[in-house]
């Protein structure tokens, strides 16, 4: 089981971003795929995962309702998360895990976890 992000980089707030989380190595069936991310001198926090049972994605964090959007391309066994109206406080490093739709959003319960991918938002 392997997930591979990138996507992220620089950018000026008010920017967008998209970040990718290509899975292999396994079946999606039953899985959620979706994204943390821990700040400087935070917590990781879960952001948002998609589900690929019934393609419904559930978001987290209230800060980034309306500005953010998770979705599969099926055909690529990749979800992305969509990022724009970016804010300074959206600076973290965004990491993307899988694992069964049910384990979300607790870091410990799921399966395979992506390296992290830098995203900075300059004000």
């Amino acid at each position: 089981v392997q997930l591979q992000a990138f996507g992220g980089g620089l950018v000026q707030a008010g920017g967008s971003l998209r970040l990718s989380c290509a899975a292999s190595g396994f079946a999606l069936d039953g899985y959620a795929i979706g994204w943390f991310r821990r700040a400087p001198g935070k917590e990781r926090e879960p952001v948002s995962c998609y589900s690929t049972g019934d393609g419904s994605a559930e978001y987290y964090e209230d800060s980034v309702q309306g500005r953010f959007t998770t979705s599969r391309d099926g055909a690529k066994s990749t979800v992305y998360l969509q990022m724009s109206s970016l804010k300074p406080g959206d600076t973290a490093v965004y990491y993307c895990a899988a694992g069964p739709t049910e384990n979300w959003p607790w870091p410990d319960r799921l399966d395979s976890w992506g390296q992290g991918t830098q995203v900075t938002v300059s004000s």
